[in-house]
C-alpha cells in the first residue's frame, strides 16, 4: 500500500514538473550570450515603432529565439485602439494560415503511427474523393468535365498540388453554391461533413499538376478525424497543445480570453489604418473578425481556424527546430521533420521560389533567394497578417504577429525575416 502511494506521489510530481516546464515559454538569454547584436537587434524596435507611429499598423508583436533561448521581444503600438488597449506579451492574434502547419505535424504524428502512406489515395477514407472530376481548361470550347487523370493523395494535399483551390481558378461560384468554407468565418458544420460535399465538386486541375494554394489542408484535418476517432480540436488539444504547453492556441477562445483577442484593422495603400468591421466583405458572412469568439464553434479548420499569441507559437516553431522534441516531449522524429521541410514541390509546373514542403515554405538557394534569409529556412504566414520562419541552419526562429487586412500592400512582415538574421553576428 505504501509503495503504491509512493508511485502515486512520484508520478503525481513528473505531471507537475511536467506541467511547469511546458507553462515557461523559452528560457530567455542576452542577445549576445546567443549570437546575436543588441544593437542590430534594436533595428528590430526602431522600424516596428515607426510602422505603427505612422498609423500603417495598430500594434505588433515580435520575437526572435536562438539556440534555444528567447533573445527579442518586442511588443508595440495598440492591441485596439478604439478601446485604448495595449499590445502586450500574451495579446491572441488570429494565425488563420498559420495553422496549416499545425495540421500537418498532426497529420505526420499519424503517418508516424503507420496510419496511411503518403502515397495512399484521399477516396481510400473519404470515399467521397474516390471518383474526381476536373474543370475543362481555359479556352475550351465545351464545358465538360473529364475523370481525373490520376487520384488525390495525402501528398497532393500536404504540397497543395490536389487540384483544390479557395475558390478561385473559377470554382468560386460551385463553392458558394454548395456552402464550402474558408475556415474565416462562423460555420455551421463539422470538417468532416463539409470536406465530403468538396469531395464531390470538381478539381481545378489534375492532382499532381501543378501548385494551387487552397483548401488541401482542410480535408487533412477531416483525415485527422477519420484516423484519430477523434474531433479534430479533440487531437490538436490532447495531442500538440497540450504537450507543447501552448495554452492560448484555440479554435474558439475560451470566454475568459476573448478580451485578449487584438483588433483587425484595415489599411488603403498611403491612407492611415481603420477598423475593419466585422463582415470583412459587407454582403457576406463567408469573412469576418468574430468567428473566434462567435458562432457554433463547430467547424474546426485546418487550414485557417486557430488564434494564438506569439509565445505560444514560438514553442510549436522550438519544437519543430529541435527536430521534433520540446521539453522532453517528442511529437515527431527528426527523419519526419527533415521529410516535411524538404523542397517537395519546386519541379512542378506553376511553382516558384521558394520552395514548398509538406506544410512550409522552404528557402532553398537552389530556387534562388530574393530576401536575406538562411539555408532550409521554413515557415508560413497568415491572412491576418501573422508570419513566422524556423532557420535550421542558424537555429534560430521567428514570430511577427499583426492583424491587418487588407494590408495596402505593407510589406512589414516580409521585411522581419530579414531584419531578424542581420542581427546574427557570430
Amino acid at each position: 500500500m505504501r509503495n503504491r502511494f509512493q508511485r502515486l506521489i512520484q508520478t503525481a510530481a513528473v505531471f507537475v514538473l511536467s506541467a511547469n516546464l511546458a507553462a515557461q515559454v523559452l528560457p530567455r538569454a542576452a542577445p549576445d550570450e546567443v549570437g546575436l547584436s543588441s544593437e542590430r537587434l534594436a533595428r528590430i524596435d526602431a522600424v516596428m515603432q515607426e510602422h505603427v507611429d505612422q498609423k500603417k499598423v495598430a500594434g505588433v508583436v515580435t520575437l526572435i529565439a536562438r539556440k534555444g533561448k528567447l533573445a527579442h521581444l518586442g511588443v508595440y503600438g495598440m492591441a485596439g485602439i478604439e478601446a485604448n488597449k495595449q499590445m502586450a506579451e500574451d495579446t491572441i492574434f488570429r494565425i488563420a494560415s498559420m495553422t496549416k502547419p499545425i495540421t500537418s505535424v498532426a497529420v505526420m504524428m499519424l503517418y508516424e503511427e503507420g496510419k496511411f502512406l503518403l502515397s495512399d489515395p484521399v477516396g481510400k477514407y473519404i470515399p467521397e474523393f474516390q471518383e474526381m472530376e476536373v474543370l475543362p481548361p481555359a479556352g475550351a470550347t465545351n464545358n465538360y468535365r473529364v475523370p481525373a487523370e490520376r487520384p488525390m493523395t495525402i501528398r497532393h494535399l500536404l504540397t497543395h498540388t490536389s487540384g483544390l483551390t479557395y475558390g478561385d481558378a473559377g470554382l468560386r461560384a460551385l463553392y458558394e453554391a454548395y456552402e464550402i468554407p474558408s475556415g474565416l468565418g462562423p460555420v455551421d458544420g463539422a470538417i468532416l461533413e463539409k470536406m465530403k460535399v468538396l469531395g464531390r465538386l470538381p478539381l481545378a486541375f489534375h492532382p499532381g499538376e501543378r501548385y494551387n494554394y487552397g483548401l488541401s489542408v482542410d480535408v487533412l484535418g477531416a483525415l485527422v478525424e477519420v484516423w484519430s476517432g477523434m474531433t479534430f480540436a479533440e487531437f490538436l488539444e490532447e495531442r500538440v497543445f497540450g504537450p507543447l504547453g501552448m495554452k492560448d492556441t484555440h479554435f474558439y477562445l475560451p470566454e475568459d480570453k476573448a478580451a485578449r483577442l487584438a483588433q483587425v484593422y484595415r489599411r488603403e495603400e498611403g491612407k492611415p489604418i481603420e477598423p475593419s468591421p466585422e463582415r470583412v466583405m459587407p454582403d457576406s458572412d463567408a469573412l469576418t473578425t468574430s468567428y473566434p469568439y462567435k458562432g457554433p464553434r463547430t467547424y474546426f479548420s485546418g487550414g485557417a481556424g486557430l488564434s494564438s499569441t506569439a509565445m505560444d507559437y514560438a514553442r510549436f516553431c522550438q519544437m519543430m527546430l529541435n527536430g521534433g522534441e520540446l521539453d522532453g516531449v517528442r511529437l515527431l522524429s527528426p527523419a519526419t521533420v527533415k521529410l516535411m521541410t524538404m523542397d517537395h514541390a519546386r519541379k512542378i509546373a506553376g511553382y516558384g521560389a521558394p520552395s514548398f514542403g509538406l506544410g512550409f515554405f522552404v528557402d532553398s538557394a537552389k530556387s534562388g533567394f530574393t530576401e536575406l534569409t538562411s539555408e532550409g529556412t521554413h515557415g508560413w504566414g497568415g491572412f491576418w497578417y501573422t508570419q513566422f520562419f524556423i532557420s535550421p541552419e542558424k537555429e534560430m526562429i521567428g514570430v511577427f504577429m499583426a492583424q491587418l487586412q487588407p494590408t495596402g500592400g505593407l510589406r512589414l512582415d516580409a521585411k522581419f525575416k530579414g531584419l531578424a538574421h542581420q542581427a546574427i553576428v557570430e
